[in-house]
């Protein structure tokens, strides 16, 4: 049993000289999107999928996440006009509300197509 927790923290045996079956060049596969790929906008944008809105509050609670982040990840999102930001007051207080735009959606589901299409790739290897 000691041996089988040793081989899969990668002290199996190699072939030295070839490249193991599973490793790939990337040629043949799709590019990802980059801006979605990273985790928080990833988070963001597939909770935008499943809301018609959500608030700057709602995305902190849901992600985990600090002001900072939240600010700083949504930005971008808007830089690429994949989600939209409105401003209001709610009395008083701020509010900050985001919209998956038609091109983000668009995005996402490329997104979510690439990703399909890498794991299809890495299961017939």
């Amino acid at each position: 049993m000691a041996r089988q927790v040793a081989l899969l923290d990668d002290e199996a045996p190699r072939n030295r000289g070839s490249r193991p079956r599973s490793a790939w060049t990337g040629k043949d596969l799709p590019k990802l999107d980059r801006l979605i790929h990273e985790r928080m906008r990833l988070g963001i944008v597939s909770a935008l999928v499943g809301n018609e809105t959500l608030t700057f509050n709602d995305l902190k609670k849901l992600l985990g996440t600090t002001d900072g982040n939240v600010s700083v990840h949504t930005r971008k999102l808007e830089e690429a006009q994949y989600i939209t930001c409105k401003k209001s007051f709610d009395g008083r207080v701020p509010k900050t509300e985001y919209r998956l735009t038609a091109t983000g959606r668009r995005a996402f589901e490329r997104y979510l197509d690439h990703m399909e299409a890498l794991v299809n790739a890495m299961r017939e290897r």
